[in-house]
């Protein structure tokens, strides 16, 4: 194990997440800030990781949250990577992943197994201890996902793609089964393993954890988070 400047335990072998001194672009990223790295995207080091108020927005402050955009979490070599729809505008807002009141992730990730306590959704950094990292298939903050069109979906999935190709995490596990059909045009795509990869990453989708999801209880969701964590840990134990 080696421990970051921030006290953050990681892997051996992990990059620190203290070796990026810049800001250069969208994503939040670890890697050695060299021509390679990030040179297309938005990197935010640490010191400028940003935690919301103790307090719930006003209606207009939703409404300009609209603009704002929630910073990917993204590291060379992650076992994991979550990738929801887009962020909601109380996310936007707070520019946490998943930060909505009622939102069942955080709670799903650690029911599952995949975290060793109930993380808020500003310490979402701490997912990089476990190598996990989170994304969205589109930047664009709504109120509710059904707000995207098919072809906007379609262009997030090019754009995860690239992160893919960029990050090459072991598996990629999308939220939300009716945005992937409609994304990577998988219109009979269920829940679980997919057959198909995206570049080297092995594919699965997850529900939508949105609280407005009424679908799946929390119970039904802790179940396929934790059938999540046991193909992880078995395709790494090369099963």
């Amino acid at each position: 194990m080696q421990m970051s400047g921030d006290g953050t335990f990681l892997p051996a072998g992990f990059p620190t997440l203290t070796s990026l001194a810049s800001v250069t672009g969208r994503f939040f990223c670890t890697e050695a800030l060299t021509t390679h790295c990030c040179s297309a995207y938005y990197c935010m080091p640490l010191s400028t990781a940003i935690t919301p108020p103790r307090r719930r927005p006003s209606r207009a402050e939703l409404l300009a949250a609209v603009n704002r955009r929630v910073p990917d979490v993204l590291a060379p070599g992650l076992r994991l990577l979550f990738c929801g729809i887009n962020p909601g505008l109380y996310s936007a807002w707070a520019r946490h992943h998943f930060a909505r009141p009622g939102n069942r992730f955080w709670p799903a990730l650690f029911a599952g197994g995949l975290t060793e306590r109930l993380l808020r959704p500003e310490e979402e950094r701490e997912l990089l201890r476990w190598r996990y990292g989170i994304t969205n298939l589109l930047e664009r903050p709504t109120n509710a996902a059904d707000e995207l069109s098919a072809a906007e979906l379609r262009t997030g999935a090019r754009i995860l793609g690239r992160k893919l190709e960029r990050y090459a995490p072991r598996v990629v596990a999308i939220l939300g089964v009716s945005a992937y059909r409609l994304a990577f045009e998988r219109p009979k795509a269920q829940l679980g393993r997919q057959p198909e990869r995206l570049g080297r990453t092995l594919v699965w989708v997850l529900p939508n954890p949105s609280g407005l999801n009424a679908h799946f209880t929390p119970k039904t969701l802790a179940k396929l988070f934790r059938e999540l964590r046991r193909h992880l840990e078995a395709a790494e134990r090369g099963f």
